[in-house]
């Protein structure tokens, strides 16, 4: 289904319990569609898709030009509508849509797909409008948004940008626009986004399940009484939702005598000035949130608070500057921006105040000085008219509930994390000589590795594979629905039988056995899988701190050339799966520097242990080609025969294909090769941690070219 069209009424916006940043920044963009969306990051049962879902039945109704499956508005038709051009005529008034993006969408659902048979033959624009047509005036909603497939990404992309959508196959084209309130959720243990796409979200929010026991309950409660009688449920919250979608109607009302001043703009300014976000979208999007926030609000005059929640809302996804900083802001920093360029704003103290959602109580319920937050939901009530998150009585005692719920439990396990390598030192009983964890040296390019042959694995950027996207290299007879037609070859194929079909006029008479689709050859994605050893011989601070930084720059690559990964690590009497397949280099990262070292050496177990991993992956994603990076100096000390085993399961891995690198880490004036007689059991090959860098290769060339000339 494209849109949320079933008889079940949707569970209420009102009755979302807690999540105030989350409705906050849905209830900016039903305000100012301008803002530009909200991208939704949390782990997974935070309910970010029934909040999501839920903002639709809020949104005001659209009018569209009857019978326009393009959702023209009835005063500014688009000119270029293929079902164009309207006349007047009648007018439909329809909830806006809330349309569906599946990850495993094809390119046709996503843009349409144009009948290139009849456009051939007949001349004719037969067109299927796609699901960017239908979320045209409402909300395009992407689940796990981080899972999309790259040639989806760059349709969104181009339509965000332009506001249309264009169908182009071999010199047929179809225009339509395509202008949405882009809405995302997604999961980033599961891999994050492209930064082109993730700026294009214009608010993001983090959600985390509530520590506190009442909010809990609160909403095991509700969901369960939805689940057993969904109309009675949503029944008990009509009032709360018609009084918020009023509010929402009011704030609409008001935006346009909103007055962002020069002082605020120029706090704005300063704010994407200190925290270096990239271009000026920052600035442009936290000058609408702010404004939305203080027509929410209830005000015309954009406030200092106003601009501090924007700041909040708008620029944690714009300040990052690679996978592995953690997201947020810096909120001292933050106020003392905004206290430095602040400007002759009054009424701004909102520290002293008791209720940070004052607004929420509208003009007689806490006036201008709540800033447009969230309102805030207690949680433990039964009536839904005390729990509504809308109604100004409860906020008061309530405000401070919600930063403290999920914040005060975790604290502690943090601060006890870092200790737990150092309580296992070395000699101590099943440590297996055990060291503390050392830090990663600082990430650097890396050379590609790649994976040899030819590949039909998901689009990415790492091996050659047969893709939809790239060059074209041959043609073939399509294989169910129609692909990028290849004109030549369909040309080819259909001119033997013109007189046969009695062509008589300009037009060539074309069946279905004549197309042809290109076939064409890019780059896929693949499962690297990271064999590490932190056994007692890679244990000196200096080398394994290399190392480290070594895997952290392999770990980035990976993310930049959309691989997913996994990680082994070896070390005493056995293996570990320290990181199942994944899309998230953080949670990679995040493993490898935790990673403590020392004890034996047990290659072969880590090979094995490999070769068990690739096998289960092989099952569930037969497509998707491995490559083995073993990061060791090739010693062999743990179990029995250590040598010998581990000669035998690196020629397993071997005799199954199974593409592998060795990064060799032996340093000193002595070494024994050990890591380049792994590689040639392994069929693969041997690399050093100098050779591994991109700058060392580039050098390299740049020196063989300089002899050559010379000579």
């Amino acid at each position: 289904m494209t849109t949320a069209h079933n008889t079940t009424p949707q569970y209420p916006f009102t009755a979302v319990v807690g999540m105030d940043d989350l409705r906050l920044a849905l209830l900016l963009n039903a305000v100012s569609p301008a803002v530009g969306g909200v991208l939704v990051r949390g782990e997974k049962g935070t309910a970010k898709s029934t909040a999501v879902r839920a903002l639709s039945a809020l949104m005001p109704h659209v009018d569209v030009v009857g019978g326009c499956r393009f959702a023209c508005a009835p005063d500014a038709p688009d000119p270029g509508c293929p079902d164009g051009p309207h006349e007047t005529g009648a007018v439909e008034d329809r909830p806006t849509r809330m349309v569906e993006l599946p990850v495993g969408a094809s390119e046709d659902r996503l843009v349409g797909a144009l009948d290139i048979e009849r456009a051939l033959s007949e001349g004719v624009k037969a067109f299927e409008p796609g699901l960017l047509a239908d979320a045209h005036r409402g909300i395009l909603y992407v689940d796990e948004v981080n899972l999309l497939h790259d040639h989806l990404v760059d349709l969104l992309l181009d339509a965000a940008a332009m506001g249309a959508s264009y169908v182009e196959r071999e010199g047929v084209s179809v225009r339509h626009a395509a202008r949405f309130l882009l809405v995302g959720t997604m999961n980033p243990e599961e891999g994050e986004l492209r930064p082109q796409l993730l700026d294009r979200f214009g608010l993001t929010v983090e959600v985390a399940a509530s520590r506190e026991p009442d909010q809990r309950v609160s909403v095991v409660r509700r969901r369960l009484a939805y689940d057993a009688d969904p109309a009675g449920f949503a029944a008990r919250w009509a009032a709360e939702e018609d009084e918020l979608r009023h509010r929402i109607a009011a704030a609409r009302e008001l935006l346009p005598e909103v007055t962002l001043g020069d002082a605020a703009l120029r706090q704005i300014a300063a704010t994407c000035a200190a925290f270096e976000v990239d271009g000026m979208r920052a600035d442009i999007v936290m000058a609408r949130t702010a404004t939305a926030l203080a027509a929410w609000a209830g005000r015309t005059d954009v406030l200092e608070e106003d601009v501090r929640q924007a700041a909040l809302l708008a620029l944690p996804h714009r300040r990052r500057r690679n996978p592995f900083d953690a997201p947020g802001l810096d909120e001292d920093k933050l106020d003392r921006t905004l206290e430095e360029f602040g400007g002759a704003d009054e009424g701004t103290d909102g520290e002293d105040d008791p209720d940070p959602d004052g607004p929420d109580g509208g003009p007689d319920g806490g006036g201008p000085d709540g800033g447009g937050q969230p309102p805030q939901d207690g949680g433990p009530e039964e009536s839904p008219h005390t729990e509504s998150p809308e109604l100004p009585h409860q906020q008061e005692r309530e405000a401070p509930q919600a930063p403290e719920g999920p914040e005060a439990p975790e604290a502690p396990e943090r601060q006890e994390q870092p200790a737990a390598p150092e309580q296992s030192q070395e000699g101590a009983p099943g440590a297996g000589g055990q060291k503390a964890a050392v830090g990663a040296t600082e990430p650097f390019r890396t050379r590609r590795l790649d994976v040899p042959g030819l590949g039909e694995g998901a689009d990415g950027r790492r091996s050659r594979a047969r893709t939809a996207h790239g060059r074209t290299t041959g043609a073939r007879r399509p294989h169910g629905a129609l692909g990028k037609l290849h004109l030549a070859a369909t040309v080819q194929a259909a001119a033997p039988h013109q007189r046969a079909r009695g062509r008589s006029g300009r037009g060539l008479v074309v069946r279905r056995d004549d197309l042809r689709e290109a076939v064409r050859e890019g780059r896929e994605g693949n499962l690297v899988l990271f064999v590490v050893d932190a056994s007692g011989s890679m244990a000196a601070r200096k080398r394994m701190s290399a190392v480290k930084g070594a895997v952290l720059s392999l770990l980035l690559d990976a993310y930049q050339r959309r691989d997913k990964i996994g990680m082994i690590t070896f070390r005493g009497t056995g293996a570990e799966l320290a990181l199942p397949p994944t899309s998230s280099v953080e949670a990679g990262a995040a493993r490898l520097e935790q990673l403590p070292t020392g004890g034996r050496t047990p290659l072969s177990e880590g090979l094995l242990r490999a070769h068990e991993v690739l096998r289960v992956e092989r099952m569930r994603d037969a497509s998707r080609r491995p490559l083995l990076v073993v990061v060791t100096d090739g010693r062999a000390t743990g179990g029995p025969e250590p040598v010998g085993r581990a000669a035998r399961a690196a020629r397993l891995l071997a005799g199954e294909g199974t593409a592998s690198v060795v990064v060799d880490c032996e340093a000193g004036p002595v070494r024994l090769g050990l890591a380049g007689e792994l590689a040639r059991e392994l069929q693969g090959t041997a690399i050093t941690l100098d050779e591994l860098r991109a700058d060392s290769v580039s050098a390299l060339v740049r020196t063989v070219q300089g002899n050559r000339k010379a000579a």
